[in-house]
């Protein structure tokens, strides 16, 4: 059995492949932009390149545009393989490498953080919020905090900072598995700036 992991969701761009549980090979690079360029030459670079049974892809919250080129590919290669496709948040991902109980604090949108508690067990403990940095300071005292904007929460509401930072798709199997969905709906974290006209 082997499973791909796809993470797009931030400035990584970051690939794994598993074999019956075990990592055979990951590339994670911090891109910032270029997604859409490096995403399936980094799979080609996997052993076979990359072909598995199943692939699990990140639904967000993120960049809307890395979110999307993410599913975007899963779902190509999983009609191309017959493979499964399944997604996971991301902010889980970033929770799992943590490994332990953590408030994981990423970048959103319009100046606001995506934040959300998770447990021992690595399950949400609360629903995921886009706040604003004051409002995420204004939070009860978390134990510890990852992600992207981790430092900056710490500097508004002083708290032990993991060196969790970016998901990357080399953890993708120790997330629970009850975080994963066949819905591959992305996860935007905040309503859309766009609206419908008035009538």
């Amino acid at each position: 059995m082997r499973i791909l992991a796809i993470e797009t969701a931030t400035e990584a761009c970051s690939v794994a492949l598993f074999e019956d549980g075990a990592l055979l090979d990951a590339r994670h690079e911090v891109l910032g932009r270029g997604h859409a360029e490096r995403l399936v030459p980094m799979i080609a670079e996997l052993p076979d390149k990359g072909r598995a049974d199943e692939i699990r892809v990140s639904l967000g919250p993120g960049s809307f545009t890395g979110v999307r080129i993410g599913l975007a590919v899963a779902r190509a290669l999983g009609i191309a393989w017959g493979a499964t496709v399944r997604g996971y948040p991301t902010l889980a991902l970033v929770a799992a490498m943590a490994r332990q109980p953590v408030r994981v604090c990423m970048t959103g949108g319009h100046g606001e953080w995506f934040v959300q508690d998770y447990g021992t067990d690595g399950l949400p403990q609360g629903a995921l919020a886009s706040l604003t940095p004051d409002a995420a300071a204004a939070l009860p005292p978390a134990p510890l905090v990852a992600g992207s904007k981790a430092e900056e929460l710490a500097a508004l509401a002083p708290a032990p900072v993991s060196d969790v930072r970016l998901p990357e798709a080399a953890h993708a199997l120790s997330m629970d598995e009850s975080l994963l969905t066949d819905s591959l709906a992305p996860l935007y974290g905040r309503p859309p700036d766009a609206k419908r006209p008035g009538a």
